[in-house]
């Protein structure tokens, strides 16, 4: 792919910044180079000092000192010779605080976000971003009559009014206690969907990068460790996104009927025949959904068993075991079509069942979870 192409349809960016400091020790370098498709949600994880805040910074044109290139689609924002200003990128920016006008209403809040993008009103554009966030019952209001999810949901609808090409979202619910997190989360889903724009969302929950994220880039110590899809990335023993003492595998699944109406859904995994029934209400038909799965929650058998109360059987193919031989146990990685499931099993049903690479088995599924 030349160039030229790759600014049609991305976000590139090379980026290198040291931080001094009188502590040696304190110092801080960010070297960061990496390529993004202009749509959908990409996670930026890591711990607390990585750098993922510094990265949207440099992005967004408010890191001074940051050297290197950054371009979306045509327009180059940043290279050896030219920096574009912050309020000249298509970009907008929402953070941990929502940081709306106190002495405005919201939809005077909002009216702010458009006349940064043009002199009137599209009310269609308006009406689906009123929609999508969920805040129309709450225009005449002012910030403080506002709910920390509320309030959130309006910056965010502010930023949406500007129509930027690329979304900076600084750990938004970081400031949210759980149950407003559970109130704002399902509005996050929808926003890649909604709206065809790239976003770059910044966390340290692994919950939500397994909920929102298409793709992620792993940071550590101001570096790139590891970047793809988010299943590549997750769906991998020795991935940084793995809880070394609780595996679990993600699937992403279609919802596409339920069962006499009710409470269990068949859904489809994509690319064979293959199905699984979970527990999910009828607004899911159709969607697509993404299923984590426990090792411990998946069992292996050589045949398929019909007199079973377990639903969830799946024809696999065994990729890998690892063995560990302090606590008599295995991990067992089965590929199921193109995607991945870990069973957690003892070392004692592995030889009893003669397990090893490459043969035919059944995975059997006792529970299965949707991440949200």
């Amino acid at each position: 792919m030349t160039e030229t192409q790759t600014h049609e349809v991305c976000l590139s960016f090379d980026f290198a910044l040291q931080h001094s400091a009188k502590n040696k020790a304190a110092e801080f370098q960010l070297k960061i180079k990496a390529t993004l498709p202009l749509q959908g949600v990409t996670a930026i994880y890591g711990p607390s000092g990585s750098g993922k805040t510094t990265l949207l910074r440099c992005i967004a044109g408010l890191e001074p000192k940051a050297k290197g290139h950054c371009a979306v689609a045509e327009k180059i924002w940043q290279d050896e010779r030219y920096t574009l200003p912050t309020f000249k990128r298509d970009l907008a920016y929402v953070s941990q605080a929502p940081s709306l006008f106190t002495h405005l209403t919201v939809a005077q809040n909002l009216a702010y976000g458009e006349s940064r993008r043009t002199p009137g009103r599209d009310q269609a554009f308006y009406d689906k971003v009123l929609s999508t966030m969920g805040i129309g019952h709450l225009l005449a209001r002012m910030p403080a009559q506002l709910s920390g999810g509320e309030e959130q949901r309006v910056s965010i609808a502010r930023a949406l009014l500007t129509r930027p090409q690329v979304l900076l979202m600084d750990e938004p619910l970081s400031a949210l206690d759980q149950p407003r997190k559970r109130e704002i989360l399902p509005y996050l889903e929808q926003l890649a969907a909604q709206f065809q724009i790239a976003i770059l969302y910044v966390t340290h929950s692994l919950d939500e990068l397994v909920r929102l994220a298409d793709r992620v880039l792993v940071l550590e110590d101001g570096k790139l460790i590891e970047s793809g899809s988010t299943l590549a990335i997750f769906n991998r023993l020795e991935s940084p996104l793995q809880d070394s003492d609780e595996p679990s595998a993600l699937l992403d699944v279609i919802a596409v009927e339920n069962h006499n109406n009710g409470p269990l859904m068949r859904a489809e995994i994509p690319g064979g025949q293959q199905s699984l029934w979970i527990k999910a209400g009828a607004e899911t038909k159709g969607k697509s959904l993404r299923l984590r799965v426990l090792a411990r929650d998946v069992s292996i058998a050589l045949s398929n068993h019909d007199d079973s109360s377990i639903l969830n059987r799946l024809p696999a193919i065994i990729d890998a075991i690892q063995l560990n031989s302090a606590t008599g146990t295995a991990v067992v990685t089965l590929k199921v079509g193109e995607q991945v499931l870990f069973a957690a099993i003892t070392q004692l049903s592995l030889e009893k069942l003669q397990l090893r690479e490459g043969i035919s088995v059944w995975a059997q599924i006792k529970s299965v979870a949707i991440a949200r």
